[in-house]
């Protein structure tokens, strides 16, 4: 019998061992995935995007160009990622404030990158700004007109928030700017590099977005129903096409990777934003769908953010006419508020 007391003795403290060695099992979430299967370190990923360094270098006058009302205004350069980007620049005239002038950061819409002039395009827009007392800071993004690199584009690559970032941290270091005082303006394709910017940089104190690509992937990818015939340059669209099909064939649909494609969505980072944010969007705009505005302000009051939306009835994509007056004075207003 006592032959087989040890053998006995032995399972018993192996069933023991088992019982008290089984893991627990993992509370319910709330739909949250584990923290292990959330990072992302694509470097569209926002997250990615938030532990990165974005130097910029000193400002760099390229050329003097005419002066403007009360300003003055240049082409001028800056670095991104070791790629030279050109930029307009406009400086007021006058007093400078002691700790120097606020700035707007503009973050232009699509215009093919082959067809685009720095000094051309969104001048009334611009001049609004610049005799108001602010520096504008205009960035060509790469692979436009001078600028080097590819123009790879806003939705599928990293690359036009790099060059903003990077504008933003070249800004501060010019002397007539205050480094504490900088504001962002985003039309368009730019409203999407803008909402990505506030959502990586605090640097930003005040954002304002007029028919902003605002729209989940999602609806990038299958509710974007322009009314408008529209058709990037043939650089552009292969260059587009072959970074949206590059993620696609790694990390599937939306549908498929809802983690993956959530990682890298601006409009599922709102948490990170802290700036207070103006929209603006004309009922009539056939090129970007009003949706994606009132979708967003939706979002962003959920999320506990500072946000208004104003909607302009008959107005089309660049919200001109009667709108353009009445919305600029709002954007001048908005920055007022928050920069002066």
């Amino acid at each position: 019998m006592k032959k087989y007391l040890i053998p006995i003795f032995l399972l018993f403290i192996f069933v023991i061992l088992a019982i008290f060695s089984k893991k627990t099992p993992p509370a319910a979430n709330s739909g949250q995935t584990p923290a292990s299967k959330t990072t992302v370190s694509n470097p569209l990923a926002i997250d990615y995007m938030r532990s990165q360094t974005y130097p910029g270098s000193n400002i760099t006058i390229e050329q003097s160009l005419p002066d403007g009302v009360n300003y003055k205004q240049y082409i001028v350069s800056y670095k991104s990622q070791d790629l030279k980007i050109y930029a307009l620049l406009t400086v007021p005239m006058g007093d400078k404030p002691k700790d120097g002038w606020p700035v707007i950061i503009f973050n232009h819409g699509y215009i093919p990158p082959e067809q685009y002039v720095t000094t051309e395009r969104y001048i009334a827009y611009v001049e609004t700004f610049a005799t108001s007392g602010y520096i504008v800071f205009k960035s060509d993004y790469r692979g436009n007109d001078k600028s080097e690199g590819e123009p790879e584009g806003a939705y599928y690559s990293p690359a036009y928030t790099v060059d903003i970032l990077n504008a933003v941290s070249s800004i501060k270091k010019f002397a007539d700017a205050n480094p504490n005082k900088i504001g962002m303006w985003g039309h368009s394709l730019g409203g999407n590099i803008t909402l990505r910017n506030i959502e990586v940089s605090t640097d930003i104190k005040a954002a304002v977005i007029w028919a902003g690509v605002t729209g989940s992937y999602n609806d990038l990818m299958n509710n974007w129903q322009r009314r408008v015939p529209f058709q990037p340059s043939p650089r552009q669209l292969a260059l587009r096409n072959a970074n949206r099909a590059n993620l696609t064939q790694k990390y599937g649909t939306p549908k498929d990777n809802p983690v993956f494609w959530s990682a890298i969505d601006p409009f599922h980072n709102l948490k990170y934003i802290s700036a207070p944010i103006q929209l603006h969007h004309g009922e009539a705009d056939e090129e970007v769908p009003l949706s994606f505005s009132q979708r967003l302000e939706t979002a962003l009051k959920s999320a506990g953010k500072t946000v208004e939306l104003y909607t302009y009835p008959g107005a089309g994509h660049n919200i001109s006419g009667s709108s353009f007056e009445t919305a600029i004075q709002r954007s001048l207003d908005f920055f007022a508020k928050y920069l002066k």
